[in-house]
């Protein structure tokens, strides 16, 4: 690893861009249950990577499985 962003929905840390080795990809870590079907996923940049993020998170419902009681 080389570096790293915070990746974050709506004020939830959800994961984050990893730079790799090759400087044209980001891979994703996944740490909030709404997003782990990105885990390890490898987009170009960042902007796509967190479009991406986004439209998962709000998708799966703002991670409301996750919260207590819901």
């Amino acid at each position: 690893m080389f570096d790293s962003k915070i990746i974050e929905v709506d004020g939830v840390f959800v994961g984050a861009a990893i730079i790799t080795g090759l400087a044209t990809s980001l891979r994703f870590y996944a740490t909030h249950e709404s997003v782990r079907s990105l885990h390890n996923a490898i987009l170009p940049d960042l902007a796509a990577l967190r479009h991406h993020v986004t439209a998962t998170f709000r998708r799966m419902g703002r991670g409301r499985a996750c919260l207590p009681g819901a």
